[in-house]
């Protein structure tokens, strides 16, 4: 079993930056591919990015170049720096994994999720 615990998440103004962390417990996310999405109010959780283990990564297009997904094994921690935030970014961040080495970018992928982080952009 793994245990995901996202941190990070609060208000910032258009334009601005946060970074978001996802912490894991319980097992090494060695061998596992890493995902973030969110999930804006009266909206379905969509995809954000993923990584794998051998560092494929994926990103879904509204988010590319303002985004960036990175890992320090050392603290078995993921991290989603988010860059030129917009208020459409606005949303509950939610970490997953799944054991394997490939990309995954459907919600149903995944095995593992964290409880979510807010993070709000206003204009």
């Amino acid at each position: 079993q793994v245990q995901l615990v996202e941190s990070g998440g609060g208000w910032v103004q258009a334009g601005g930056s946060l970074r978001i962390s996802c912490a894991a417990s319980g097992r090494t996310i060695s061998g596992y591919t890493m995902g973030w999405f969110r999930q804006a109010p009266g909206k379905e959780r969509e995809f954000v990015v993923c990584m794998t283990w051998g560092d494929s990564i994926y990103y879904e297009d509204s988010v590319k170049g303002r985004f960036t997904i990175s890992r320090d094994n050392a603290k078995n921690t993921v991290y989603l720096q988010m860059n030129s935030l917009k208020p459409e970014d606005t949303a509950v961040y939610y970490c997953a994994a799944r054991r394997s080495m490939q990309l995954w970018m459907s919600r149903n992928d995944y095995d593992y999720w964290g409880q979510g982080t807010q993070v709000t952009v206003s204009s």
